[in-house]
């Protein structure tokens, strides 16, 4: 499957699958942040300031995405950037998450930032894992921040040097 598979830019005409994808996690897990779908006029929103907006797609259409944006919208934080990628279900765990990440590591080091972030909601702790195989470390904890599905949850600051 992997040859298959290739990354490219981000184009309007992904916004039905990127917020498919979206949506998913949205409604079933702790992954994305909102409780419910979003409606489809959100993904101008989603890749709004993007540096880098990403898809991966197969034969068959887009399979994931990922997003870096600015850390913060001031110049004193160019060099620090903030990823997020989410992958179609039936097509995790096969390794696209971190073909995703090295497209998102690149681009961070094509516009010089020298640091990357990640925030995850303590009740993911398989993307607290994937973040961690993938050289981030713990930065921080906000407990008891967000609330989804009636449970209370943390939001965990991860980040990892762009070398």
């Amino acid at each position: 499957m992997a040859a298959e598979l290739h990354i490219r830019v981000m184009q309007e005409s992904d916004r039905d699958a990127v917020m498919r994808i979206f949506n998913h996690y949205a409604r079933t897990s702790f992954a994305a942040y909102p409780e419910g779908p979003l409606p489809l006029q959100f993904f101008p929103h989603l890749k709004e300031g993007a540096i880098s907006a990403v898809v991966i797609e197969d034969a068959g259409g887009v399979v994931g995405f990922g997003l870096l944006k600015p850390f913060f919208p001031f110049p004193a934080f160019r060099k620090t950037g903030m990823v997020t990628y989410f992958i179609a279900p039936e097509y995790t765990r096969k390794g696209l998450g971190t073909r995703l990440f090295g497209r998102l590591l690149e681009d961070a080091k094509n516009n010089g930032m020298k640091m990357l972030l990640a925030n995850i909601s303590s009740k993911n702790e398989g993307s607290i894992r994937f973040h961690a195989n993938k050289g981030f470390r713990v930065a921080g904890t906000l407990a008891g921040v967000g609330e989804k599905f009636g449970k209370p949850f943390d939001v965990v600051w991860m980040q990892r040097p762009v070398e």
